[in-house]
């Protein structure tokens, strides 16, 4: 079994200026696909599961169980991390307790006071358990199983108190947004991902929400800047949508015996993992495991 803390493909990611894909799994096809793409590619990977998909697939427990066997009984040899994704304090801690190896808690919503004050009383337990921590600082734009940010810039100060907690990462926010980019989006403010790397000392990797949609060469200057975690959940249900759309609209389920579900969602299926290989490129992540 491959699933590992990912420290150590973290700092590796930094070292040599390419990101470690984070996944958003939201089914056992779903994770299949991750993997198999990661397999073909030879590449680290993170496995994300929020906490709404977390709900939808019965728990931390059964989350974990299933990444695990299908580790196993896929015969996976690239290292793989098993995330929380945008966790609230309770699911954090279930998942610390049923075989998370990383975990961001997300306390963006609350005041920043709040947000230090539960991120500090994680730091102990995620690391006695091996299990990195990422916190987040300043709102991710757009919604994520209900949690709704307006895209807010990480404010410098508060950036440099919460690295200094101890946490293992920092999303912090630099004008991404979850889901589809307006049409008047500015694209990512560079600049400030720069300033924020100084204020910190580049002691901590940052990681990019909403990695969906953002032009391809902003991806690899954010890496250039210290990125070395890149998120992706849209681009993923897009591909399975589109593929899956286009079977069904073309007649092509009522062939055969393509109403079992094994066959009907293998185009999408087969359109995740194309989707993910080609984001494990673009990230530079290939061929490093």
């Amino acid at each position: 079994m491959t699933i590992v803390n990912p420290t150590e493909m973290l700092n590796k990611a930094v070292s040599e200026h390419y990101a470690l894909g984070a996944f958003n799994i939201n089914n056992l096809e779903w994770t299949q696909a991750i993997l198999r793409a990661a397999q073909a590619k030879q590449a680290p990977i993170m496995l994300a599961a929020s906490v709404g998909a977390i709900k939808y697939m019965g728990g931390t427990k059964v989350v974990a169980n299933l990444v695990k066997n299908l580790d196993e009984a896929m015969g996976i040899t690239v290292p793989v991390a098993l995330h929380l994704d945008h966790g609230d304090f309770e699911t954090a801690m279930a998942a610390i307790h049923d075989g998370f190896t990383s975990i961001m808690y997300d306390g963006s919503m609350l005041d920043f006071a709040e947000n230090l004050e539960k991120t500090q009383k994680l730091v102990p337990a995620a690391h006695w358990n091996d299990i990195t921590l990422e916190a987040e600082i300043g709102s991710i734009g757009g919604e994520e199983d209900g949690i709704i940010g307006m895209g807010e810039i990480a404010d410098v100060d508060q950036t440099k108190e919460m690295a200094a907690l101890g946490v293992d990462l920092l999303a912090a926010g630099i004008g991404n947004v979850h889901g589809r980019y307006p049409e008047n989006w500015q694209g990512l403010s560079l600049d400030h991902l720069k300033e924020l790397g100084n204020a910190t000392g580049h002691k901590l990797p940052f990681v990019l929400h909403g990695g969906s949609g953002v032009p391809d060469d902003q991806i690899k200057e954010a890496i250039r800047l210290g990125v070395a975690k890149v998120n992706v959940n849209s681009e993923a249900q897009w591909a399975f949508h589109e593929a899956l759309r286009k079977f069904i609209l073309s007649d092509e389920d009522l062939k055969g015996k393509n109403y079992d579900p094994r066959k009907l969602l293998k185009p999408g299926v087969d359109a995740i993992q194309a989707a993910i290989e080609e984001r494990i490129d673009v990230f530079g992540s290939a061929n490093k495991a």
